[in-house]
């Protein structure tokens, strides 16, 4: 998830967890669903062109992978190195940039010969930092698992990160998100960090999807790999596809967790996605009794507060988690729908939103400007360079349209508010600041390989509709559906989750997806 399209997160601990988990990934899917059959593949010419060969060297793993936290720090049987690539594959004469990764070694005596490579979503989210969790978890017990850290981003070189954006999100919690001041701020972020970074030289059209996955097709032939799997979640999955559309040579399967389709406009995607995760949210409170005991008009409290609040803003004040002095918090009305909208990337916190409604509606709203606090994005991990590279040539902005897209799925919200995309609330001057060449369009793709879906049934970000458009052209596809699960159906669902992932890749003809019918949403948590 590009880092302005952050979550407002629950505690410190919880903002490091998230960013290890990839939960960097937050971008939407489609609005709408076609009617008829999709394109077929693009063209060649739309796939990045052949440049010098890639090369692979081994390397010592960067560790530490994220300071201060050692049990993040890559273990015994993980191997590292870097991929060298073309900057620009138009330019092959040009930079060069490294890829950091990391292959964790399957436990099983007898690993699938296969392995399963990582693609973490975002734009901008780190393979590497990923890793540590999803090996504890048990992800290579039957194969080996590949982390990429993709171009731009953390651990490969260079990282193009914003200390500038950085610092304006830090910030922004004290500011009225619907002020035009603050939308000027935030171009202005945007503004200095590319100057400063096209001012080093770095070509910033060159991050982007289509070079992203030449350098996937390049990893598995440098590594010399026969066959292996995918697996992407929010972003990732859009990068897996376009691997699979542009480079299918090699690939075996695919797992798509939390689906971002390739075709689709994302920003017209948000407020559809937000509205079905809301509608989510709130029905499964009703089901609960003690819930709905507690919160018997939670729908109408959650939206008349989003209205009151987009016109008289509520200023709190709380000491400061990180540094325990007092602090001037604004909630407003697109704070508060954000702030629902992005539980949906930390397990767990759905579960409270109900009594974030209840602070604000009969308390102080004490408990809200917390929890914003807390939600403060860690300095320097996100690649803002590959999230505004990919964001601003791939999706251009229409501020109707997506003004339109927001009326027509909630329309109990004000447009000042909806006139904010979720996640990303000023897209439109962020983007005329980062200013990179639009990319052509890009369109579904189609394929025989055997594709999973995973799609939670709690997700605000990346609504479960998007897993039925892609779904559309990939006919060896297997759909699941988590109601337990919301944005990175592995990290909600851990258990069952992998255990029909790790059927998958072992037969993806004969998969039991069983266990998902048994869930449901956790309790939420009392006021």
């Amino acid at each position: 998830m590009h880092p302005r399209f952050r979550t407002h997160r629950w505690g410190p601990a919880l903002a490091v967890a998230v960013v290890v988990a990839g939960a960097l990934s937050g971008c939407a899917g489609p609005a709408g669903s076609p009617t008829t059959p999709a394109a077929p593949p693009a063209p060649a010419a739309t796939s990045a062109p052949s440049g010098p060969a890639a090369s692979y060297a081994p390397a010592a793993c960067p560790n530490p992978i994220y300071p201060g936290v050692p049990q993040l720090d890559l273990g015994a049987g993980v191997e590292c190195g870097y991929l060298t690539v073309p900057e620009n594959r138009d330019r092959p004469d040009g930079r060069t940039v490294r890829l950091a990764v990391a292959r964790a070694r399957a436990t099983s005596p007898h690993p699938a010969p296969d392995p399963l490579v990582y693609l973490a979503g975002g734009p901008g989210g780190s393979g590497l930092l990923s890793a540590a969790p999803r090996i504890a978890a048990g992800w290579n017990r039957d194969r080996d698992v590949i982390f990429l850290d993709q171009r731009g981003t953390w651990k490969s070189d260079p990282l193009l990160s914003c200390p500038e954006i950085d610092a304006f999100l830090a910030d922004s919690v004290g500011l009225v998100t619907a002020a035009p001041e603050t939308a000027r701020r935030s171009a202005d972020a945007t503004a200095a960090c590319r100057a400063r970074l096209a001012g080093a030289g770095r070509d910033l059209a060159a991050y982007d999807t289509r070079e992203n996955a030449a350098d996937v097709a390049d990893l598995r032939t440098a590594l010399g790999i026969a066959s292996w799997n995918l697996y992407g979640v929010s972003y990732g999955t859009d990068l897996a596809l376009q691997t699979l559309r542009d480079h299918p040579e090699g690939i075996r399967g695919v797992v798509l967790d939390s689906v971002v389709p390739p075709q689709t406009n994302t920003p017209l995607s948000f407020w559809p996605s937000a509205a079905s995760g809301l509608s989510a949210l709130f029905d499964a409170c009703t089901a609960q009794p003690a819930c709905r005991t507690a919160h018997p008009d939670l729908r109408a409290d959650f939206f008349k507060l989003a209205s009151d609040l987009t016109t008289a803003p509520r200023t709190v004040t709380v000491p400061d988690p990180a540094t325990g002095a007092p602090t001037a918090v604004v909630v407003d009305g697109y704070k508060l729908v954000n702030l629902a909208i992005t539980a949906s990337l930390v397990p767990g916190t759905i579960a409270g939103i109900p009594a974030v409604v209840d602070d604000l509606a009969r308390g102080d709203g004490k408990v809200t400007a917390a929890a914003l606090l807390a939600g403060r994005p860690p300095a320097g991990v996100t690649a803002y360079g590959l999230a505004l590279g990919v964001f601003c040539s791939e999706s251009p902005f229409d501020e109707q349209a997506t003004l339109a897209a927001g009326r027509k799925a909630l329309p109990e919200l004000p447009d000042a508010l909806l006139a904010l995309t979720p996640q990303s609330p000023h897209l439109a001057g962020d983007c005329a600041a980062w200013d990179v060449p639009a990319a052509p369009a890009s369109v579904p793709t189609t394929s025989d390989r055997p594709v999973l879906v995973l799609d939670g049934g709690l997700d605000a970000i990346t609504a479960p509709a998007n897993g039925a458009e892609v779904a559309r052209t990939l006919p060896n596809a297997t759909r699941v559906l988590f109601p337990d699960a919301a944005h990175d159906v592995l990290l909600w669902s851990p258990t069952c989750s992998l255990q029909i992932m790790q059927g998958f890749l072992a037969d993806p003809g004969r998969v039991d997806t069983s266990c998902a019918a048994t869930l449901a949403p956790a309790p939420f948590t009392a006021s």
